[in-house]
């Protein structure tokens, strides 16, 4: 008898406990998945900007309703943006939009640690690869930018970047340097000309230049001069001013690091002569 009761009381609590957690789970889950597809957030009107943030202005708004239109009319690539923050019309704006593989949506939504996400059709891939979003991504999105430059810029230089590359037939980085990045190219090809600078002191007696060491490290300050230094400088601007000033950071690094007292003292050799 004691038994029997003592599994009564265990099948009840069991039934309880079941019940419980689906009713928290069908409380906390039904929200979000309402938020994922809800298409009463959607205008009733033709636009090819939803702007539930609000972080764009009117004017902003209506120049990209017009540019993305022409845009679209020239090339054929399909541009959106939305814009959310607590609320989102999720999948429902696939089918509002169209979208296909020849579509990019552009979601600013400043919750998460960056800005912008991006929604790429399979067309789009072949032109401009994954690490391309990434790259304009983490420039336009971070945190720095968008609080340096507003959201609204964010998202602007954003599609400046996309339309650019699709015109040109694809882009294998983000065009454009910034001011940062270039600072970076800068160092590492001053960095790379004192490598090459320590390298070049004479190790013989009426040797001017060590050739050999010079070559023995060239991998080190090649790769910091020009794959670090020229090659991003290169592959995101025309503009000649940072190459040259990249160049000469190289050379000076060279000449410091080559003239420098400490490291061009006697040899040995020459010091018991």
């Amino acid at each position: 008898m004691g038994n029997h009761l003592k599994d009564f009381f265990h099948r009840r609590f069991f039934v309880l406990l079941l019940a419980g957690v689906v009713a928290l789970s069908t409380w906390a889950v039904a929200p979000t998945a309402g938020a994922y597809n809800n298409p009463d957030l959607l205008p009733e009107e033709a636009t090819l900007v939803i702007d539930l943030a609000k972080s764009l202005t009117d004017a902003q708004e209506d120049y990209l309703n017009d540019h993305l239109a022409q845009f679209e009319a020239e090339t054929g690539w399909k541009l959106r943006v939305l814009t959310q923050y607590d609320r989102t019309p999720g999948r429902a704006v696939k089918d509002f939009w169209g979208l296909d593989d020849k579509s990019v949506m552009l979601v600013a939504d400043p919750r998460g640690g960056n800005l912008l996400n991006f929604s790429v059709g399979d067309d789009v891939y072949q032109l401009l690869t994954r690490t391309f979003w990434i790259e304009l991504q983490t420039r336009y999105g971070n945190q720095f930018f968008v609080r340096d430059n507003g959201e609204d810029n964010s998202i602007l230089q954003a599609l400046s970047s996309i339309e650019t590359c699709l015109r040109q037939g694809g882009c294998a980085v983000v065009p454009g340097l910034p001011r940062e990045q270039w600072i970076l190219t800068l160092i590492t090809s001053i960095v790379g000309g004192v490598i090459c600078g320590f390298a070049a002191h004479p190790r013989k007696q009426g040797q001017l230049i060590a050739w050999q060491w010079m070559l023995i490290f060239s991998p080190l300050w090649g790769i910091l001069f020009i794959a670090f230094g020229l090659g991003p400088v290169v592959s995101r601007t025309s503009d000649l001013l940072p190459i040259v000033r990249n160049v000469a950071g190289f050379l000076i690094g060279l000449l410091v690091a080559y003239l420098t007292p400490t490291f061009n003292q006697s040899t040995p050799s020459e010091t018991r002569s």
